[in-house]
């Protein structure tokens, strides 16, 4: 059975009127074209759907056209359209005599990213289970103009609505940093949050578990089941878009801002990891440290030599490093341990099995493009591999105590993560070799990356601040 076929036998038994298909920007955003069922046939599996790439901000206007290849295995039914509408994912071509991948098209980098492992001889699978931490408010606003600029948030279950006069105050409201596991009736989200995951699960996403994270002001995360990379990637596309839409069904907003609060907790998107080859686990060692063997530690050594310029890639927003500060349970040094969440790479003591030992690096967050983030770790770690960068003998720990808690003297020895978005963007520019191995990331990319983002730190560093009226307006 053709691939057209397969898609036009799902399309009647489901009563399917449209096509849509979703692409991924450089920003990591979802663009998406759509077409009637009846305009689908087997030659876009191969000719594609013609678009302007130099709208999603890759390629310049003289060579703007491209195509997109839908890949049938991502099909599915969208949940939140009116109109019946299957959607799929797949990978943007450059135009030519033949059709070849587009090299700085997310998706491809992160194949290709799989592939340079394999080419290794490292392992052939690499399985990732990100956390996603998010806030929900029942309205926003936000106002950025010459004479005015400022936001507002507000959610009914917020400390700050506790004096509030009106019928629908119940008294329940939830304490700053008070909201980890609260229960009914203050997790006035619980019923959201298990209809995502429902939505999810229809998707084909598999849920670990849902719960209110320690945010009272609406933080809430869903954790998913570890899976292959390039699908996890896929599938973190489809989370956020699914916690976007579910929020606004319900009359809510949900964002991945990783600080959206003053004064609390910060959205993280914290990734477990492991290897495996041949179906065995890379990572295990019932003799190494925390259970992990020498390949993990190299791998672990990988990701703290490169951490500073990885941030340019997991963090990418000025606003993730107003998350990434003491005292809100965000890493802000360089190291690593067991049960240790105060450290930048923290090894879980439940997992004890060969097949479920790993470790999790905690200073991504959702602003991330998955495409090139998880492919940036994963290259990082190779590259520790690949040159025996062992995190101990470079005095990355581990760091077996509360690093926050350190003396002043004690922490200054230790290497701490970027603490702006210009000081992680200079720190890729000085430091992306392991990233370029293989062909993995262009050097293309590397400098559009690093023009695009130097301009956004620019451009938000000469707004005014309202803090700034508080402080100086005065003097």
């Amino acid at each position: 059975m053709s691939k057209s076929t397969e898609v036009l036998r799902i399309c009647q038994e489901q009563g399917i009127k449209m096509i849509d298909f979703k692409m991924t920007d450089l920003n990591g955003r979802w663009r998406h074209i759509t077409i009637p069922v009846e305009r689908f046939n087997e030659d876009i599996f191969t000719q594609g759907i013609g678009f302007d790439g130099s709208n999603y901000g890759y390629a310049p206007v003289e060579k703007s056209d491209m195509v997109f290849i839908p890949d049938p295995e991502t099909a599915v039914v969208d949940p939140f359209t009116e109109i019946p509408t299957l959607t799929m994912c797949g990978d943007v071509c450059v135009i030519g005599k033949e059709n070849r991948p587009f090299d700085q098209y997310p998706r491809n980098v992160s194949l290709r990213a799989i592939q340079y492992m394999k080419d290794q001889g490292i392992a052939d699978q690499m399985l990732i289970g990100p956390e996603f931490e998010f806030h929900l408010f029942d309205n926003v606003s936000y106002m950025v103009e010459p004479q005015r600029m400022a936001f507002t948030v507000d959610t009914r279950q917020a400390s700050w609505n506790s004096g509030r006069e009106t019928a629908d105050n119940k008294g329940f409201q939830v304490p700053g940093g008070g909201g980890y596991h609260i229960a009914a009736p203050q997790d006035v989200a619980y019923t959201l949050r298990s209809k995502m995951c429902m939505l999810l699960q229809d998707w084909g996403v598999d849920v670990k578990y849902h719960h209110h994270e320690v945010g009272g002001s609406g933080q809430m995360e869903i954790e998913v089941e570890l899976g292959d990379m390039v699908d996890m990637a896929d599938k973190t596309m489809i989370i956020k878009y699914v916690i976007h839409n579910a929020a606004v069904q319900d009359g809510r907003t949900a964002t991945f801002m990783p600080k959206p609060i003053y004064k609390e907790a910060g959205n993280g998107m914290h990734v477990h990891m492991l290897l495996l080859k041949d179906g065995e686990p890379v990572f295990f060692d019932e003799n190494g440290y925390s259970g992990l063997s020498k390949t993990a530690h190299y791998f672990i050594g990988g990701l703290l030599k490169h951490v500073p310029s990885l941030c340019a890639f997991t963090n990418p927003s000025t606003n993730s490093f107003k998350r990434l500060v003491p005292g809100f349970e965000a890493p802000v040094t360089i190291g690593y341990a067991t049960s240790n969440r105060s450290a930048v790479i923290r090894i879980p003591a439940y997992a004890k099995t060969p097949k479920a030992k790993r470790f999790e690096l905690r200073n991504p967050d959702a602003t991330a493009n998955p495409y090139y983030a998880y492919a940036a770790i994963l290259m990082a770690g190779l590259d520790g591999i690949k040159n025996q960068i062992d995190p101990e003998a470079h005095g990355w720990g581990p760091f077996d105590c509360n690093l926050y808690d350190l003396p002043e003297e004690e922490k200054a020895k230790i290497q701490s993560l970027p603490k702006t978005l210009d000081e992680a963007l200079d720190a890729l520019e000085a430091d992306h070799d392991y990233l370029t191995a293989g062909g993995v990331f262009p050097e293309r990319l590397i400098e559009i990356w690093l023009r695009k983002k130097r301009q956004e730190s620019r451009e938000l560093s000469q707004i005014p601040h309202p803090a700034e009226f508080q402080r100086y307006f005065d003097l």
